[in-house]
């Protein structure tokens, strides 16, 4: 069978570009398992937008900021004029945002965003809620269990792809392919990303001739508890911070001040970086939320609260030790403003699988999920506007060995050394040391999948030592 659409990601953009296909189209959604186990379901802080047309300015202006003057101003302006609209979209299909006891929509503020504009749901289980409702609204047919590992890529089209479940390999056919496979934390030994998040596509996108930009700017989370046996560490929403949560030291002292005025509300490069100083220094560093009523912290963090009551902390009174951890990458799968993949006729990259530009050097708190929205729709606006009269051809199975004997002691191996020469703080001397590591395992006979991992790893340091100077996420010494 072909299907008139093949969707690789089952997260907030994969999930809303089903919805905004025509019943009359054939759609099939892939999905490695458990279909929860996605970044969308894990995030925390909500969605930003304009709160009005008003805002509109302000937001592309915030924006614009954050990303350090490296934002692509056509997208972002796209990003903000089009938020409203897919706001009340959501709304309108019957999502419920959280409201105060008149009904009103209530707003929170964000590390860089100069008013208060993100609309959360479920108090911190934004992404949570919204996930389920998009799964429950999607009418794509959804496969679960599925590794994709490898495009069918000739000249200008994408004909599918081939993809591995459980023990049978297969090719799937596609008119129109979208890939929205998220980003590249499980190649960073400390993040906050769901474990299937391993950089597969981007490995092999760049296997398959696909556009790479911008993959130095990897974003770090200032404020995750790392203490935790899992590789997936736990995320303290910015909108702690945004609500009255402060970042201390042991002697319970506030020093984000000696770094930024905004303090806790600085760009989260910034806070991510002075954390991290801080603690290189030998000082601890500690989320404290003695400005909450124990009342308002359930009501407004109720998932957060009960995490970590089961560990034992007993928040609001007592304080959480927490260190920066790899949240989020910029860069990705070069598209143009409808999310086409540059040099492609029927392929499309969304979400943070793609680089759209609106984030720049550094993403603005929230803005994730409402990419993810946005442009996944307009991905779909163009694939309706643009006839393609293209019918995808069969293609030998690939003969791959996705798994060698030793893959797990090297993917270790992998993620130590990107978290300690290619993490929140880079020098030149580091950066070259992982550049010969990297290649050096690419040397060896390893694995595909863990191939296409160091591709990717590759790709973030060549970006690195490319751009000399620190600019946003992307911080060098020297």
């Amino acid at each position: 069978m072909i299907y008139d659409y093949l969707i690789v990601g089952s997260g907030v953009a994969g999930l809303y570009a089903s919805l905004n296909i025509p019943p009359s189209y054939s759609v099939l959604i892939l999905s490695k398992e458990p279909i929860w186990e996605c970044n969308t379901f894990f995030a925390q802080g909500g969605i930003s937008t304009a709160v009005d047309e008003d805002d509109i300015p302000l937001h592309i202006a915030d924006t614009m900021r954050a990303g350090a003057g490296l934002c692509d101003p056509e997208a972002v302006e796209i990003l903000s004029r089009n938020s409203i609209l897919v706001i009340n979209d959501l709304m309108e299909r019957g999502f419920q945002f959280d409201r105060d006891e008149e009904g009103n929509l209530l707003f929170t503020k964000e590390a860089a965003h100069s008013r208060a504009r993100i609309l959360h749901a479920g108090g911190d289980a934004t992404g949570r809620e919204l996930h389920r409702f998009l799964l429950s609204q999607s009418h794509g047919t959804l496969i679960d269990g599925v590794t994709v590992v490898d495009l069918l890529v000739e000249g200008e089209y994408c004909h599918g792809v081939t993809i591995q479940r459980g023990s049978t390999r297969e090719n799937i056919y596609g008119r129109k392919i979208l890939l929205a496979s998220g980003g590249v934390g499980s190649i960073y030994e400390y993040h906050t990303n769901s474990k299937k998040i391993s950089a597969d596509i981007q490995g092999i996108a760049l296997l398959r001739g696909l556009p790479l930009r911008d993959m130095e700017f990897t974003q770090f989370h200032p404020t995750v508890f790392v203490h935790s046996k899992r590789a997936r560490k736990y995320l303290l929403t910015e909108a702690l911070r945004g609500e009255g949560a402060t970042v201390i030291d042991e002697r319970g002292r506030r020093f984000l001040f000696d770094y930024d005025p905004q303090g806790e509300l600085a760009p989260r490069d910034i806070v991510a970086r002075a954390i991290y100083r801080h603690q290189r220094e030998g000082h601890k560093v500690y989320l404290s939320f003695e400005n909450f009523s124990e009342e308002f912290f359930k009501k407004r963090f109720p998932t957060i609260y009960m995490v970590f009551r089961n560990l034992g902390f007993r928040v609001p009174q007592e304080r959480v030790p927490i260190s920066p951890a790899f949240h989020f990458m910029m860069g990705g799968i070069e598209v143009d403003t409808f999310s086409r993949v540059k040099g492609f006729a029927n392929l499309y990259a969304i979400g943070e699988l793609a680089c759209t530009g609106v984030h720049g050097a550094n993403r603005l708190a929230s803005n994730s999920l409402l990419e993810g929205l946005v442009f996944s729709k307009r991905a779909i606006e163009d694939t309706l506007f643009r006839e393609l009269h293209f019918q995808p051809k069969e293609f030998p199975l690939p003969d791959l060995h996705l798994v060698q004997e030793g893959d797990d002691q090297r993917k270790r191996e992998l993620r130590h050394t990107m978290w300690q020469k290619v993490g929140i703080i880079r020098n030149r001397r580091e950066l070259e040391e992982a550049k010969e590591e990297v290649q050096a395992m690419l040397d060896r006979p390893v694995g595909h999948l863990l191939k296409l991992r160091a591709l990717t790893a590759q790709s973030i340091i060549e970006g690195a030592l490319a751009r000399r100077e620190s600019i946003g996420a992307h911080y060098i010494e020297a």
